[in-house]
């Protein structure tokens, strides 16, 4: 008998929905919210507001897109965590009641584990055991993966995470939200060695962005002269703006070097430490081109065998959720209506 999943993603600001059938992404539907970007951020308030409102019209598109009906569903997978805790309970929430409505099972997800799990999505898949780097704006992992349902962290940032350092640095350069696409575009442009940044001396397989912020902040508050606070080397706010508006593409582009440059070495002591050659990207920024286009350059030099998932499978979308319910529906890792959604959780 095939196996029907309906998944819910609403962790952050997109309210997705999708409906898997043995694995085979039927549809998968994402509501944008543009509300946020007048306040340079995602507000968490006006978030949960929006996927409230959102959360109905998209599983019904996603559902006759699959030209599914809800009697043929097996199974309703949703994001627990981790989240924005209004949005995750908006989902959650509708989950839990679709499901007693139904009498369907119920299947809880880890956001991060579905990222991971967004590679088993096309056609070519890694085989396991792989390792997967998964970058987002909140979390920056490897991940070892011995099977869809056991999987282990084995690296990840002691303090910022690779897809906040691409966003504030946009801020600090005074580029609107979301800053992260618009350091990509510009990088396209510009001279990745014009301007040289630190590399964290982090020990093992961790990742570590606070630093490299800090050395962006002086070196834009000095206009270029250096990457240290020194007051003979302070800007005015003119000279700061005129050397950013004259420098732009080669900022961004040294930037963007730096973070792939510190994300993929880790990769590469992964790789090395554990003999695994499958390595896989995951996550929001792994729709990044300098990295995706690095991270195969990378595979070919290493003779890594390697996997990046389709653009709309790397951003916030409920196909991971879908992917992933369907492989906990095989393994019996159901949840019950006890179940809460959580802003943090571990694996």
């Amino acid at each position: 008998m095939p196996v029907t999943i309906l998944a819910i993603e609403s962790s952050c600001d997109e309210t997705s929905a999708a409906v898997c059938r043995d694995g085979k992404i039927l549809s998968n539907f994402i509501a944008n919210q543009t509300v946020h970007e007048q306040y340079g951020g995602v507000v968490p308030e006006l978030a949960s507001r929006a996927h409230m409102q959102h959360i109905l019209p998209v599983v019904d598109a996603a559902l006759k897109k699959a030209d599914i009906t809800l009697d043929e569903i097996d199974a309703i997978a949703f994001t627990q965590s981790p989240g924005l805790i209004g949005s995750l309970l908006v989902g959650s929430q509708f989950a839990k009641s679709l499901s007693l409505a139904l009498g369907k099972p119920l299947i809880a997800v880890h956001h991060m584990q579905a990222h991971v799990l967004a590679n088993l999505i096309d056609e070519h898949k890694p085989s396991f055991p792989f390792l997967c780097l998964t970058v987002s704006g909140g979390h920056t992992q490897i991940v070892l993966c011995e099977s869809p349902v056991n999987m282990k962290v084995i690296g990840e940032t002691i303090d910022d995470a690779a897809g906040e350092a691409f966003d504030k640095s946009a801020k600090l350069l005074g580029l609107p939200y979301p800053g992260g696409p618009l350091i990509d575009k510009y990088a396209k442009e510009g001279n990745p060695k014009r301007f040289s940044f630190p590399e964290p001396r982090i020990e093992g397989l961790n990742f570590s962005f606070s630093g490299l912020k800090t050395s962006i902040l002086y070196f834009l508050q000095n206009a270029g002269k250096s990457n240290l606070y020194k007051e003979e080397f302070a800007a005015t706010e003119e000279e700061k703006k005129q050397f950013i508006e004259e420098n732009l593409p080669d900022i961004c582009a040294s930037i963007q070097h730096r973070i792939i440059t510190i994300l993929l070495n880790k990769v590469k002591k992964a790789a090395a430490e554990t003999g695994i050659h499958d390595i896989c990207l995951a996550g929001g920024v792994s729709a990044n081109s300098g990295l995706r286009a690095a991270f195969t350059e990378a595979g070919k030099k290493y003779n890594w065998n390697t996997f990046i998932p389709t653009f709309q499978y790397c951003t916030d979308n409920a196909g991971m959720i879908a992917i992933t319910g369907y492989y906990k529906y095989l393994a019996g890792q159901f949840a019950d209506l006890s179940v809460s959604a959580a802003a943090r959780a571990t694996w």
